[in-house]
């Protein structure tokens, strides 16, 4: 399960640096590496990067019960 969790975690790290760079430069980094945001690849990312945000809604239930 930690596995998994590291795993969310890099997935939404990599997903907001590349909203980081939509925002400052307008520049999507996985639509160029899949050329275009209708791609099969990049759908597939960017249902990941959802998916992972989705899991690291637990986190909450961890975070609030350590305190």
């Amino acid at each position: 399960m930690k596995a998994l969790n590291i795993v969310s975690l890099l997935i939404l790290i990599l997903g907001g640096l590349n909203w980081l760079v939509i925002g400052l430069f307008e520049y999507d980094v996985v639509s160029e590496i899949f050329d275009g945001q209708d791609s099969v690849g990049a759908k597939i990312v960017y249902i990941i990067v959802g998916l992972a945000a989705l899991y690291s809604l637990s986190f909450f239930a961890k975070v609030s019960s350590e305190d």
